[in-house]
């Protein structure tokens, strides 16, 4: 007689899953047989009412028997590798805690963008993925190559200069490519074209790594000698960084505040505090406020670490957002550097947060799920058993309260490290300074006149006023009512350009009305002063003057880089903008700078109105 065993069922496995709902709760889903049980931090598609949404595993959970056998299974892995570390999924799950938001929001506001292929698993579709994770590449690359009739003949007579000087190059030097030939001839692709006509040049495109931030790799000039002051502010830090990723504990080391006036060196000094962590194989996040108007902060790095500096914005692709995230998760990548979402970025073995420009605003997400940057660096920071540095000239309130209690470090960076002495500020009030005929209302004589010098000895100017458009406000003469948003009860600002007024909060727009919506009166007056109405004065003032204008209205995309770079290249002479040109941006040609209206800021409706 035989005896039969029978195979016991395998005991079931039930995973506890944030979904991004706006929930304050997890969900229990099984994990069907054959699938290997999950690790903490990868995202799965996971079934909820009729959707499929992608859900963050947090573990290993036991549901009430009463109810495991309606419990809904667990979908695919959405991702080749779990997207959280151990230590960064605790930290925001701690995140989620202190700003009591749903933890599903947190850890998708946090996450790397899907890819095709698991956006179509989610809907239902299927299908392999028709994006390859190669490298990022862009095809705008010309190279250029002389022809055999070219080589074996003299230049033609008839070539214009431009034309000529493009041959001489590729005869001399061999192929180059569009961007190469750009600082030495005007429209290069015109000129290849033209060339490329007449039979003397070949032109094909190649795939290249694309770089929006400039070459990798040593490109910089040796690093200064540190001064006396920047040498005792690395040795107070390198006390409290760990010597190796084991030596991370939880708490580490307690934050710093490093105040630094303006030009004082604190750049330099995260870059030799970096270099100090790579040396122990630790990685660092460096947060800056709006990356996009930073690119030689950015250049900076780069040449200093090459590939090991991956960039993380919101203006980057979703491809190559997810890129970065691939190489910083693998450790391919060490240094993170972007603004307040890099705070996420998943480096191995952090050692060092550094959040520069502490003090800066757009460091709070003010919106989803609103957090505070620099505050939850401390904490990743103190989670992580990592050093947490915030530079600033002009430190918050807060953050100096706690340097001034001892709950944070204080260490300073009294003068420049160059013999230019700061800025001489000078306070004109413009009731007593009446303009000259002809001169603005808004600005006073002594500032007309400091611009004017500047044309006359072929310098730069910037000129600062934090409101955009035209004029903030339109103001009926006959009743006095302002035209307002309907749904904020705020005055519109007119945007002449665009022939339209907007509200600044919740961006309602509606033509200028060519009559009072309240009386009905044809007579409107304009109130204020806007960037774009101080761009048409200061180039009304100064006929011949290259007047440019950088505020949210023409910073998209790459307007905000073009223009500084236009600046940097001596192609402006005077330059207009909101609180975006005030960024610590590196500008030898500027000389004057002119606050208009500086207290006008005083009457914004924010509680941190005075301090900034």
């Amino acid at each position: 007689m035989v005896a039969v065993t029978r195979k016991q069922p395998a005991t079931p496995h039930f995973v506890d899953v944030a979904v991004p709902v706006p929930l304050r709760r997890t969900f229990t889903y099984a994990v069907p047989e054959g699938l290997a049980p999950p690790v903490p931090g990868s995202r799965h598609a996971v079934p909820f009412g009729r959707r499929r949404l992608a859900g963050f595993v947090l573990g290993e959970t036991t549901p009430d028997a009463t109810v495991a056998s309606r419990i809904k299974p667990l979908g695919t892995a959405l991702d080749p590798a779990p997207v959280f570390s151990e230590e960064l999924l605790a930290f925001l799950l701690d995140a989620a805690r202190y700003y009591l938001h749903p933890v599903g929001e947190v850890l998708e506001t946090a996450a790397p963008p899907l890819s095709g292929a698991a956006r179509r698993m989610l809907a239902g579709r299927g299908g392999a993925d028709d994006e390859e994770e190669g490298p990022v590449v862009e095809r705008r690359l010309w190279v250029a190559h002389p022809t055999e009739q070219l080589r074996s003949e003299e230049l033609p007579s008839r070539l214009g200069t431009r034309q000529q000087r493009v041959l001489r190059r590729l005869l001399e030097e061999g192929p180059l490519d569009e961007t190469q030939l750009r600082a030495g001839v005007e429209q290069p692709r015109q000129v290849l074209r033209t060339l490329q006509r007449r039979g003397l040049i070949r032109i094909e495109e190649r795939p290249v790594q694309a770089r929006p931030w400039g070459p990798s790799g040593a490109g910089e000039a040796p690093p200064p000698e540190p001064t006396p002051a920047q040498r005792f502010v690395l040795e107070q830090l390198l006390e409290h960084l760990p010597e190796t990723p084991s030596q991370r504990r939880r708490g580490g080391a307690r934050p710093f505040l490093l105040h630094g006036v303006t030009g004082s060196g604190k750049t330099e000094v995260y870059l030799r505090l970096i270099e100090a962590a790579r040396r122990r194989d630790l990685s660092a996040i460096v947060l800056v406020p709006e990356i996009a108007l930073t690119p030689q902060l950015v250049g900076r790095f780069r040449a200093r670490f090459g590939d090991q500096v991956e960039v993380l914005h919101s203006e980057r692709t979703d491809r190559e957002r997810r890129l970065a995230w691939q190489a910083l998760r693998s450790g391919r990548a060490r240094i993170a550097v972007g603004a307040r979402s890099a705070l996420f970025a998943p480096v191995v073995d952090v050692g060092v947060l550094v959040v520069d420009e502490e003090h800066d605003a757009s460091f709070k997400q003010e919106d989803g799920f609103r957090y505070h940057a620099r505050d939850m660096a401390m904490l990743r920071a103190h989670r992580a058993g990592a050093l947490c540095v915030l530079g600033s000239a002009t430190p918050s309130v807060e953050s100096y309260q706690l340097a001034r209690t001892g709950r944070v470090g204080l260490l300073e960076l009294p003068e420049r490290p160059t013999p230019h002495p700061l800025p001489r500020v000078q306070v004109v009030d413009m009731r007593r300074q009446r303009p000259a005929r002809g001169e603005p209302a808004l600005l006073s004589h002594t500032l007309v006149e400091g611009l004017r010098g500047c044309l006359e000895r072929n310098e730069q100017a910037i000129l600062f006023l934090n409101r955009r458009g035209f004029a903030p406000s339109l103001q009926c003469v006959e009743c006095a009512a302002l035209v307002q948003c309907p749904a904020c009860s705020v005055a519109l600002t007119e945007h002449r350009r665009a022939g339209l007024l907007r509200c600044h909060y919740c961006d309602y727009r509606t033509p200028v009305p060519e009559a009072c919506p309240s009386c009905g009166t044809p007579d409107l007056r304009r109130l204020g002063l806007g960037t774009e109405r101080l761009e048409e004065e200061v180039a009304r003032l100064l006929p011949g003057a290259r007047v440019g204008r950088l505020d949210r209205d023409t910073a998209r995309g790459r307007g905000a880089q073009r223009l500084l770079q236009r600046l940097r290249a001596g192609q402006l002479d005077v330059l207009v903008g909101t609180q975006m040109v005030a960024k610590g941006h590196d500008l030898p040609g500027v000389t004057l700078v002119g606050v208009v209206l500086a207290d006008q800021s005083l009457a914004f409706p924010d509680f941190r109105a005075a301090e900034r």
